[in-house]
């Protein structure tokens, strides 16, 4: 059996000036998934450590995993530290490693994520409480509380009358 190794455990907190990003990663992070980031962030902190190298020659913390935390963290929260992990690995492996950590995040399933959407509504959250919570526009809620067919998740919203029936 290969030695499972536990760089997570071993986390340091160092100033925010010595981390930089890395100068191959491929992953984009669009606005709202950012916002999302920042808000993660400040209802439960940060939660996972930045993926690091050290290189000495430069002096720095180059970021391998944790890029749009590290960005949220420096730009968004102003912060003079950050807690990092450092990996100890020729380039071409951090590079691979960047890849692995960007690709094994997995993908949200829509009836999963409406099931979760119409917990949360039961158990008393408004709709502007999980559009807010989860990241997403008040249509993006509606649409998951319609792809469940449970109607009691409409119960407490006013419809409009499409038409109405006039009796000249």
């Amino acid at each position: 059996m290969k030695e499972l190794k536990f760089p997570c455990m071993d986390v340091k907190l160092v100033p925010i000036d010595k981390v930089i990003a890395n100068n191959w990663n491929p992953n984009k992070v669009a606005k709202p998934e950012m916002k999302l980031l920042a808000h993660s962030i400040e209802e439960d902190g940060l939660t996972m450590p930045i993926v690091t190298y050290y290189d000495d020659k430069i002096d720095k913390y180059v970021v391998v995993d944790g890029f749009h935390r590290y960005t949220i963290v420096k730009d968004y929260f102003k912060s003079d530290v950050i807690a990092v992990t450092i990996l100890k690995k020729d380039e071409k492996n951090l590079m691979a490693s960047t890849v692995r950590h960007n690709r094994a995040r997995g993908v949200h399933k829509v009836d999963l994520q409406a099931d979760m959407v119409v917990d949360l509504i039961k158990k008393g959250w408004t709709d502007e409480q999980v559009s807010k919570h989860l990241g997403m526009t008040p249509e993006e809620v509606l649409r998951l509380k319609q792809v469940t067919g449970v109607k009691e998740v409409f119960k407490n919203r006013d419809f409009s009358r499409s038409w109405i029936i006039n009796n000249d």
